[in-house]
């Protein structure tokens, strides 16, 4: 009887860490403030999953190439509370985002805000710093 509690235990932890762990990452750990980018482009894929959800799109690049860009965005908890709503961007909506650049140089960005078709700004609840507390 005295052995049965331990081993419960030492069996629940086992189970406990063979669940994969997903570290969530700082801005600044993948995306710099200083590459502010402005993009407009054609929404491919949206995904609705924690901890970020995410907008993919075609941007056309200067030489007429397109470049699938993906947009990192806060929560879909915290994008409901901001107005969003699963149908707000859809694919094959035009929309141009403001961001900030990965630090790898990928097409990839922690948006700030989109501009849809309609004229409307809605903001990503994303992670990025306050750029008007730096001023």
């Amino acid at each position: 009887m005295k052995l049965k509690f331990p081993l419960m235990v030492l069996a629940a932890a086992l189970i406990v860490s063979a669940v994969p762990v997903y570290a969530h990452h700082s801005f600044a750990a993948e995306f710099d403030a200083n590459k502010p980018v402005t993009l407009t482009g054609v929404v491919t894929h949206i995904t609705w999953t924690n901890p970020h959800a995410w907008v993919h799109a075609d941007v056309q690049n200067e030489d007429g190439s397109v470049t699938n860009w993906g947009f990192e965005l806060g929560s879909p908890n915290a994008l409901f509370r901001l107005g969003w709503r699963r149908d707000t961007v859809k694919p094959g909506d035009v929309v141009t985002v403001n961001g900030f650049g990965a630090r790898s140089g990928k097409a990839t960005a922690n948006a700030k805000e989109f501009r849809l078709k309609d004229g409307r700004q809605v903001f990503a609840g994303s992670s990025a710093p306050d750029q008007d507390a730096k001023k």
